[in-house]
């Protein structure tokens, strides 16, 4: 079990990490922070609404499934939005560049985050 803050340091501790929020998608507000460089209001705000239009297509489907993650890949970055299973109003949201971050080991981490935040 590990607090915010905690978690938060830890996915920093990534290789390539740039920046990592755990967002309220209710509101779009942040609950916790880390990472520097980054306008994480803005990017919390904006994946806020993308993740809200997912579940609406999900719903709007008629599908039973729930979000694991969501990758937004960009030129010189991925962009990974997990919401968290006890509670999927929130979401942990994690940027990694792309050259020095590995994809595969940002996902589990952010997997096992998710099973030890308590909030």
């Amino acid at each position: 079990m590990s607090n915010i803050k905690e978690s938060l340091a830890g996915l920093m501790a990534l290789e390539g990490a740039r920046g990592v929020a755990l967002v309220d998608s209710a509101s779009g507000m942040m609950l916790g922070r880390d990472g520097d460089g980054l306008n994480l209001d803005v990017a919390a705000a904006g994946n806020t609404e993308v993740v809200r239009s997912m579940l609406k297509t999900i719903k709007a489907l008629g599908g039973k499934d729930t979000i694991d993650d969501m990758l937004i890949t960009l030129t010189t970055q991925y962009h990974l939005i997990r919401p968290l299973a006890a509670n999927p109003a929130m979401f942990l949201y994690l940027v990694l560049e792309r050259t020095k971050g590995n994809l595969a080991m940002a996902r589990y981490r952010l997997t096992e985050c998710d099973a030890q935040l308590v909030v």
